[in-house]
């Protein structure tokens, strides 16, 4: 069944970004085309409604960052995420992340917390000591952000004013950053940091479900920053232009994902960036943007004989992983390189089904140009400047 629903994802995936063709393709771009208009008033009138208050947001008595996008997926997110936390936490912050756990398996309730309309606590992913679920409890984004940031408390709730109440009644920290959060207006954020692709800056251009657009262009007005990811180092004109129509004032900082090594799934075992030089080698990931993957791996220097693709967020099985390693071993393939993130979702094989080892690209998010916008922000949030008391203000 699970596999049943992956294939119409897929299809659909194609669908929307116009891989299928046809007239049964056809048909449904149009459906979905329709829909999408349908989509585009209730994101509106929602909007409104928080506006003149008649939705109320919830606040904490914390600061509250939101990190999203205005498309579903591909935007390099997670490392951006990372990067804002491990600053923060040098800059005294006491910080939690807020995830929604996409895709994650939630735990079984019994009957008699069904039958008493008992409330679950958040999923703990990390109490900032610990690692405490495994990636399909927890999700493959809060799984890789805990593991990778062992002094930060990472939560898993769909309910995200519940999971910031549960932070800060048990940790006392003061600060909530919102994986994925531009969205979730019900809880009340003081920043919004907006990532744009600056290699599909809004998607196809259309909103769900005939596009990836979650909301119009024109919403990017919301942002108090906007990061320009994956970025080539080649200034972009028109998308600048594009993004100061939309918003003047945002301080725009531009950043590329930066390959630091090769490590080892099973093993741990890290190797430089220089082995991929003339190396031939497989690709293997379940991500938004596969052909990004495919094409930083082509820039270091390797030689992807053999590459294979499943959805975003999708959790290999044994028998899928020990198919790809049979073709590379029937194709001579030195290595197999996968994401991060796909690492999280694979399960461990026995020694004697890993004849090509695999590797994960390890990456870091590098600030090109805005560096004292940067630096601006995580001093703002760190160190914010004190309020005056009534005597000095009129003074």
């Amino acid at each position: 069944m699970g596999r049943r629903l992956e294939q119409l994802e897929e299809f659909g995936i194609d669908v929307v970004l116009e891989r299928r063709h046809g007239v049964r393709a056809s048909v449904l771009r149009g459906i979905l085309y329709a829909l999408s208009f349908v989509y585009d008033r209730v994101v509106q009138l929602r909007l409104y409604f928080y506006r003149k208050r008649v939705f109320r947001e919830r606040t904490l008595g914390c600061l509250v960052i939101s990190i999203g996008n205005l498309t579903v997926g591909g935007t390099g997110k997670t490392p951006i995420v990372e990067k804002f936390a491990r600053a923060l936490q040098a800059g005294g912050r006491r910080v939690a992340i807020l995830s929604r756990g996409y895709k994650s398996v939630p735990r079984r309730r019994n009957w008699r917390s069904r039958f008493r309309g008992d409330c679950d606590p958040p999923r703990i992913v990390s109490d900032g000591k610990s690692l405490l679920l495994d990636s399909l409890t927890a999700g493959d984004e809060p799984y890789m952000l805990a593991h990778n940031l062992k002094d930060v408390i990472v939560l898993v709730d769909k309910d995200r004013v519940k999971s910031g109440r549960f932070a800060v009644d048990k940790w006392q920290v003061d600060t909530l950053l919102l994986d994925d959060g531009f969205q979730y207006l019900h809880l009340k954020h003081r920043l919004d940091m907006v990532l744009v692709d600056r290699q599909a800056p809004f998607g196809n251009e259309f909103l769900l479900p005939r596009g990836t657009l979650r909301e119009r262009p024109r919403n990017l007005r919301r942002a108090s920053y906007i990061f320009i990811t994956k970025n080539t180092g080649e200034p972009n004109l028109e998308l600048m232009q594009r993004i100061r129509r939309y918003n003047r004032t945002a301080e725009v900082i531009e950043c590329a994902h930066k390959p630091l090594y090769l490590q080892n799934v099973f093993t741990g075992e890290q190797l430089p960036l220089d082995v991929l030089r003339d190396t031939f080698i497989g690709s293997l990931c379940a991500i938004a943007a596969p052909e990004s993957f495919e094409g930083a791996l082509t820039k270091l220097g390797a030689h992807v004989d053999l590459a294979k693709s499943y959805i975003d967020h999708h959790y290999y099985t044994e028998a899928e992983l020990i198919s790809f390693i049979n073709r590379c071993i029937r194709r001579d393939l030195a290595m197999i390189v996968t994401t991060e993130k796909d690492s999280v979702r694979m399960p461990r094989l026995p020694e004697a089904d890993l004849k090509v080892p695999i590797y994960f690209l390890r990456v870091e998010i590098e600030i090109l140009s805005g560096h004292e916008s940067w630096e601006h922000c995580v001093a703002r949030i760190c160190k914010p400047k004190p309020v005056l008391p009534p005597e000095r203000f009129f003074a």
